[in-house]
């Protein structure tokens, strides 16, 4: 990309917008697990999770473009469609998970989810992990302490620190030391929201049934228990379809996004029914683009592919051969600390700076991030159509680049 493709960009979107890399790419095409750019280089795409069933994937293709052909409009009318997907949808959810409702994405979700719980429980306060990021509403960015000091938290939110230890009684007591502090100060409960991964706050994925003792603890403050999926769900830690359910849980409320549509902006909030009757009952809800035919046919086509026979379990294999692989490397490099992670997330705490490493593997043709609150993680995030051989790939590349940095 031209250094005047940049000042342009910068000009006509402002100041807010970063790119990524110290040189910046322009992509014009991608296929399955790999993007191109505009000099031809093909780059082995290790972190884009939106496009879940693989970049331009024909068979999302060619449903939304015959639905788009066809209707697109919004859900004051009657249509099936969207009824078949739902119920499709909460059929991979626990049966106490019986309605959904939806929006464009998983920052209006998260917005939803808490109206839907204040209306339910009148309650104000909050806790959330201490790096966590659920979206970008002024509501939400209140409880997303990740995007920064220019972005403070709002004064009815109360952060704990995730259980990088694994410990979940004690990730639990301090959920409950929260929730205690925010009633001393006269704020009634009413959420708990973390995403089963932690994925800024530097991933942390074990031990499973890690996150049993913070639902006993936020039901024990009156309060709600909203899992954030929009990160780990959708098959991303297979073979589990759900984040939440690697730990056994049943959470009150669950917030989707990003990968459900393959790329186009649908998201959602799964609910107990009995959580949303206040909301449904008072408060009337409507999003234009919510639901529409186009965003549910694409939604509709990612879904059948993930719960093909045996597609998440070989996300669930993909995975642990990839992290095997980390392992050895951390064997054989101090600049490893740990590996961490589930299904196709890894998180690779580094001991050297992460953003080298990450500028490093871009200039090896693989594209990956950093994470956690020193940004010393390295977030791995591929499509799931990532294979083993293509996890050989980003090994080989990585153990390049870490004798690079060293």
């Amino acid at each position: 990309m031209s250094e005047t493709t940049i000042e342009r960009r910068r000009r006509l979107l402002g100041g807010s917008y970063r790119l990524f890399y110290d040189e910046p790419l322009e992509i014009v095409r991608g296929d399955d697990v790999w993007l191109h750019d505009s000099a031809g280089r093909r780059y082995l795409d290790a972190y884009n999770n939106v496009p879940c069933v693989g970049h331009a994937n024909p068979r999302v293709a060619a449903r939304v473009a015959e639905q788009m052909g066809r209707l697109n409009t919004h859900t004051r009318y009657l249509d099936t469609a969207i009824l078949d997907y739902s119920e499709a949808l909460l059929d991979t959810f626990p049966d106490a998970i019986s309605q959904v409702m939806y929006t464009c994405t998983g920052s209006e979700a998260v917005d939803l989810a808490l109206r839907i719980a204040a209306r339910h429980n009148g309650g104000a306060g909050i806790v959330v992990t201490d790096n966590a990021y659920h979206g970008t509403s002024a509501a939400v960015a209140a409880i997303s302490p990740s995007l920064g000091p220019g972005v403070p938290i709002g004064p009815h939110v109360r952060t704990v620190a995730p259980p990088l230890d694994g410990d979940g009684d004690a990730f639990a007591g301090r959920i409950a030391a929260a929730f205690a502090d925010l009633a001393r100060h006269g704020i009634t409960p009413l959420a708990f929201i973390a995403d089963g991964i932690f994925s800024s706050d530097g991933v942390v994925a074990d031990p499973p049934g890690l996150l049993a003792p913070a639902l006993d603890a936020v039901h024990a403050a009156g309060a709600l228990y909203i899992a954030d999926e929009v990160q780990p769900g959708f098959g991303r830690l297979g073979p589990d379809m759900w984040g939440f359910a690697r730990h056994g849980i049943t959470p009150d409320l669950a917030v989707m996004g990003k990968p459900m549509g393959g790329g186009l902006p649908i998201a959602a909030v799964a609910l107990r029914p009995e959580i949303g009757a206040a909301f449904g009952e008072t408060v009337r809800y409507f999003n234009t683009f919510a639901g529409g035919h186009v965003t549910i046919a694409a939604a509709a086509e990612v879904l059948s592919i993930l719960t093909e026979p045996g597609f998440l379990d070989r996300v669930g294999e993909s995975g642990t051969h990839l992290r095997t692989g980390l392992r050895a490397l951390a064997d054989r490099s101090e600049a490893i600390v740990e590996v961490r992670g589930a299904g196709l997330f890894a998180g690779v705490e580094m001991a050297v700076p992460a953003g080298r490493i990450v500028e490093a593997m871009r200039r090896r043709g693989v594209l990956l991030n950093a994470s956690g609150p020193k940004g010393d993680v390295l977030k791995i995030r591929p499509p799931l159509t990532f294979t083993p051989a293509h996890g050989d790939l980003l090994l080989d590349a990585l153990s390049d680049a870490l004798e690079e940095v060293a």
